[in-house]
């Protein structure tokens, strides 16, 4: 089946509110942006740093605001993490660069997301943030396909109900276990191949991989639009996303910056309160 041609955006949202860090800290990779008012000026995208001390996470932070322009008056961060011990780091230094306490994206915000999960303290603050962010900008019914250290997969009704989804190994971590346990397969670059049929071991594992994936990903969102309402607007990201998208028939949407879009929606509606 040829793939879909995929559309990327989504514009960033919010009113003039100032400087905004925004930070997604997750297992694997931390991304923070710099907002002024609804533009995204700045982001990068670091490997984890929960080995640096809190010195060097601040320093890298205030670097990222600075290079923005920032921080500025009414400068503050606002967070979603999945790493416990990253997250007061995380937190000191966003109070230290501001002079503000940071916002901590949990269930228990008034963020007008409802839950329909046995219980919403077991879900990731990035997920609540990329469901927030998908019901927003693209409306609902939506499914979020997020290819990070894990592949998760999050359903939003046509009324902003979150209902749950599946989490699956990510790209990463199952190519890291294929090379960890077959000893005569060695560690390739995951890019996507040229065909199905690899030539050689290399091109094999990246068939494997990203192909195996891709059809991994078309699989669980064809069963969760069998169990949803309406037609959802199927939204990837993370960094894999570009990778999986190109031959996906399902997604439909890539928006990368969708999470750090998501924090600046909540950082703005909460400030409407």
């Amino acid at each position: 089946m040829a793939a879909r041609k995929v559309k990327r955006g989504g514009a960033s949202a919010g009113g003039r509110q100032g400087v905004l860090l925004a930070v997604d800290a997750g297992n694997s990779n931390v991304v923070a942006g710099v907002f002024h008012g609804s533009k995204l000026v700045e982001h990068f995208r670091l490997s984890s740093l929960t080995h640096r001390t809190g010195d060097e996470v601040f320093l890298l932070l205030e670097d990222l605001v600075r290079r923005a322009g920032g921080p500025g008056d009414r400068g503050r961060m606002a967070l979603c993490s999945v790493v416990p011990t990253l997250t007061p780091l995380l937190c000191e230094a966003g109070e230290s660069i501001f002079k503000r306490p940071a916002l901590v994206v949990t269930h228990e915000l008034p963020l007008g997301l409802k839950y329909r999960v046995n219980d919403p303290a077991t879900l990731g603050p990035d997920r609540i943030v990329n469901a927030l962010a998908a019901f927003e900008l693209y409306g609902g019914p939506a499914i979020v396909v997020d290819l990070g250290t894990a592949t998760s997969f999050d359903a939003i009704t046509a009324k902003g109900e979150m209902l749950g989804g599946a989490i699956a190994p990510g790209i990463w971590i199952s190519a890291e276990e294929l090379f960890r346990r077959a000893a005569r397969l060695g560690r390739v670059e995951l890019r996507r191949p040229t065909r199905a049929i690899g030539r050689n071991t290399e091109e094999n594992i990246q068939s494997g991989v990203v192909f195996g994936a891709v059809g991994q990903v078309d699989g669980i969102v064809e069963r969760i639009r069998r169990e949803l309402k309406g037609k959802p607007k199927v939204i990837a990201t993370g960094g894999l996303a570009e990778v999986v998208a190109r031959d996906s028939s399902t997604i439909q949407v890539v928006d990368s910056m969708l999470t750090l879009k998501g924090l600046k929606l909540i950082d703005a509606g909460l400030r409407r309160r």
